[in-house]
């Protein structure tokens, strides 16, 4: 039985979120070492994947973490639809104990489903949903036998998979991430099916420090 196969990926780690500070999609950071690590890692274990099309979003942390696939001459395009979140005006700041008091509440109302609230000067997941939705369409129209590589970001992941699996937006947080961490989902048909959950077995041999204590954010 045929079946389209998409591998899902957040971009590899920055000095931003070695640091904790918000990113979100207003700040254009580049991987650090350790994200380039992370990428190659990555790289190394999945090139042999016969990947027909690689999505990234607007934002170069996407575009380098898939670098060395998008090198093989595998048809590449970037798009502002899988751009992360916008957090408002404290990205590309450190976040201070009350900012991080109201981003947990904020997370809480859309866990409680008040999903068109958005972050003070950002987005709502709902306004992101809807920005994600020519991305969508794309990806649905690619044929039932092709493998797409997409490389994003924390939040805007969750949403989508959320989209792709028809879960509510208020379950996003189910989908727990990491940097460079993979999300494999499969079609064979009507619906889609996750084969690997926030996989990260590709970095066992990566070996630099990193900091995951504000994985919501980046």
């Amino acid at each position: 039985m045929s079946s389209k196969k998409i591998y899902i990926i957040r971009h590899g780690q920055t000095d931003f979120n070695l640091q904790g500070i918000v990113q979100g999609s207003g700040v254009n950071s580049s991987l650090n070492a350790m994200g380039r690590a992370q990428a190659h890692a990555f790289f190394e274990m999945y090139r042999s994947i016969p990947f027909d099309k690689i999505y990234t979003s607007a934002l170069k942390r996407t575009g380098e973490t898939v670098e060395e696939f998008i090198r093989l001459g595998i048809p590449h395009e970037s798009l502002s639809g899988l751009n992360e979140i916008s957090w408002g005006s404290n990205e590309g700041q450190k976040i201070t104990p009350e900012e991080d008091a109201y981003y947990h509440w904020m997370m809480k109302q859309w866990e409680d489903g008040n999903t068109s609230l958005r972050i003070q000067g950002g987005e709502s997941p709902e306004e992101v949903a809807v920005r994600q939705q020519p991305v969508l369409e794309r990806i649905l129209k690619h044929g039932p036998d092709e493998t797409l590589l997409v490389c994003m970001h924390g939040r805007a992941m969750r949403i989508l998979l959320c989209q792709l699996l028809h879960y509510p937006l208020k379950s996003m947080d189910l989908f727990e991430h990491a940097n460079l961490c993979l999300y494999l989902v499969e079609s064979t048909g009507t619906m889609f099916r996750v084969n690997k959950y926030n996989d990260i077995s590709h970095l066992m041999n990566v070996k630099a420090p990193q900091s995951e204590s504000n994985l919501y954010l980046h």
